[in-house]
């Protein structure tokens, strides 16, 4: 995905990343228009980053604005936006900003609206306009109308284009690429004016006429805003406006032969769109003094404001576009929708629930300094969500045999789907031949074992209490099945005299069903996955194993998407593509373990 104003990367090292928001497709002529150090901006916007910064006890700096906003009746309505590039998919990064513009709109009784800022035709496809669409209705909003588009709007922006011209506020810059960059200057130097910068109006409104009828050739001309190339911010050296750009559409077709930059397009949309709050994540601080400027001077009557935020960074993920473009291009993943993805559609895939999201993101709030959220907080939210929504169900992961000898006739258990919950009821086969889990047996039994071993006690869940009586092994003394008695008088109930510490999960050998079940780990070993000098390096081997496991019947019965707690095992989802009734294929969400405490 673009780098768009809530929560895509941006680097400072990249001037494309600002001003052309194209580091995924091939570079045009001009494209490459300056390379900007390595340190950040000395900040110019201490008085309005300290009010941002203040907070009342209960409201985040971005609620307290809003609530004072409305308060002193500056704003009637709450407008806020949730304004991605269709370049590619959603991650983590902008579930925040989604919950974020969409729950203070809620709050407030205001709207959100949808914008598509589609100003790089090169990048951007109809086919993300829909999944993205998709994303936010999977995740629970809705937003105000018909979605938009910034590419609506660009008949206005040409004509405010116009209009800075006239104004004698922009002009058509002929410089090359190269001269543009080398002029520009440096955070410790300032830049030099453009020898292009004092042509007549009536001259730049011609050549601006030419890059519009395509005229021009690509990297030939820009119309650049007129400001201060001495500015200590370079975002204010002049920024680009508009670049000549020959591609066609995918909402306009070839009408346009150049397109607005997303500094330009974006707090014009916003005006456009009369919103009243534009969030941001931490990487526009520098931007906002261009965006107020522009918004003053085409005289917009709707005058929005820009805040910035803490962006989402999470320990054992990457939301690097590039990176992760690297790891599906790669064959490292298997796409964009693998659930060890930090996509939307990977986290759907996964079976992540958009409640857990939701409550995750909000758990992390809003803030004014960055810092790295624990993974564990989000796997936390994820499992508090399934606890009393997921089915119950017994999957046997890695089978090994039993036999129960003295079982007279093969039973149908009724248990709940559900302990706390009213999910209905469940049939369980009981036969003469079962599987359990190899894990749960032990020939010899470390220390503390409270499973089955060679004459003693188990119960089986839901069902009676058995004893191991013998143990078969085949030619090479691996154990391939276990003979036991069944204690007839335990179904339901605790064995007379006697305590048995252990419970384990089982599945009927003959009325259960083969399933693939695909487990899924964290995709990097490091806590921070860029650590040493290649990310790649810290993947995780084992992020996937496929076992072939056998399940209950009435696991097979489930529709894609279902989710389920496989007792002892931990949280699944039925594969929301390869997952049948007759070829069951379940994904493990999370496992049972929680090392997280809320508060912690």
């Amino acid at each position: 995905m673009g780098d768009v104003c809530f929560s895509f990367e941006v680097s400072v090292t990249s001037f494309i990343q600002f001003y052309f928001r194209s580091d995924c497709i091939a570079m045009k002529p001009n494209d490459v228009v300056a390379s900007l150090p390595n340190t950040p901006t000395p900040s110019s916007n201490a008085s309005v980053d300290a009010v941002q910064q203040e907070q009342q006890p209960g409201l985040d700096f971005i609620r307290q604005v809003i609530t004072e906003d409305l308060a002193a009746g500056r704003i009637k309505q709450v407008v806020t936006r949730f304004p991605p590039e269709p370049n590619g998919y959603l991650h983590i990064g902008h579930v925040k900003a989604i919950c974020l513009n969409f729950g203070i709109a809620q709050e407030y009784q205001g709207v959100c609206n949808l914008r598509f800022d589609d100003t790089n035709p090169d990048a951007e496809e109809q086919e993300y306009v829909d999944g993205i669409a998709n994303d936010l209705k999977w995740l629970g909003f809705e937003w105000n109308g018909e979605p938009r588009y910034a590419s609506s709007y660009f008949d206005q922006l040409y004509t405010w284009a116009v209009q800075l011209i006239e104004q004698g506020d922009a002009y058509v810059d002929l410089q090359t690429p190269d001269e543009i960059k080398l002029n520009r200057g440096s955070f410790v130097e300032p830049g030099k004016n453009s020898p292009y910068r004092d042509t007549p109006v009536a001259e730049n409104l011609a050549l601006f006429e030419k890059m519009r009828n395509g005229e021009l050739g690509e990297g030939q001309a820009v119309l650049r805003a007129k400001i201060d190339m001495a500015s200590p911010n370079v975002h204010m050296r002049d920024p680009i406006l508009y670049r000549v750009l020959h591609s066609s559409h995918h909402q306009t077709g070839d009408k346009w032969k150049m397109y607005p930059m997303y500094d330009y397009a974006h707090p014009l949309s916003d005006a456009i769109e009369g919103i009243t709050h534009s969030l941001c994540t931490l990487e526009f601080q520098d931007h906002r003094p261009f965006y107020d400027w522009v918004v003053e001077k085409v005289k917009s009557e709707a005058v929005p404001h820009q805040y910035e935020s803490s962006r989402l960074n999470i320990d054992y993920t990457i939301t690097s576009k590039r990176k992760l473009r690297k790891l599906v291009e790669g064959g490292f993943v298997n796409g964009w929708d693998d659930p060890r993805m930090p996509t939307v559609v990977g986290m759907r895939r996964r079976g992540f629930t958009p409640e857990g999201l939701r409550d995750f993101c909000k758990r992390v709030g809003v803030s004014k300094s960055d810092g790295i959220v624990d993974v564990a907080m989000l796997e936390y939210c994820i499992r508090q969500s399934l606890e009393n929504t997921a089915a119950r169900g017994m999957a046997v992961l890695n089978p090994l045999k039993v036999t129960l000898t003295n079982l007279p006739e093969a039973l149908d258990l009724v248990h709940a789907r559900h302990p706390n919950v009213d999910m209905g009821e469940r049939i369980i086969p009981l036969t003469s031949e079962i599987y359990i889990d190899r894990k749960d047996f032990e020939e010899v039994p470390p220390k503390g074992f409270k499973r089955l071993v060679p004459g003693g006690e188990v119960r089986l869940r839901h069902a009676h209490v058995i004893k191991c009586d013998e143990v078969i092994k085949d030619a090479n003394g691996e154990v391939i099945e276990l003979k036991c008695s069944i204690d007839p008088e335990t179904l339901g109930k605790n064995p007379e005299g006697r305590k048995v510490k252990g419970v384990i999960h089982w599945v009927s050998a003959s009325k259960g069903v083969a399933a693939e079940v695909r487990l899924y780990d964290r995709l990097f070993t490091e806590s921070d996955p860029e650590v040493g000098d290649d990310f790649l390096a810290n993947l995780n081997p084992d992020s996937l194993k496929i076992v072939q496991a056998v399940i209950e019947p009435a696991l097979a019965q489930a529709q894609p998407e279902d989710r389920f707690q496989f007792e002892r095992e931990g949280y699944f989802v039925a594969d929301q593509y390869d997952h049948t009734s007759s070829k069951p294929v379940f994904n493990r969400i999370l496992d049972l373990k929680d090392s997280f405490k809320p508060g912690k």
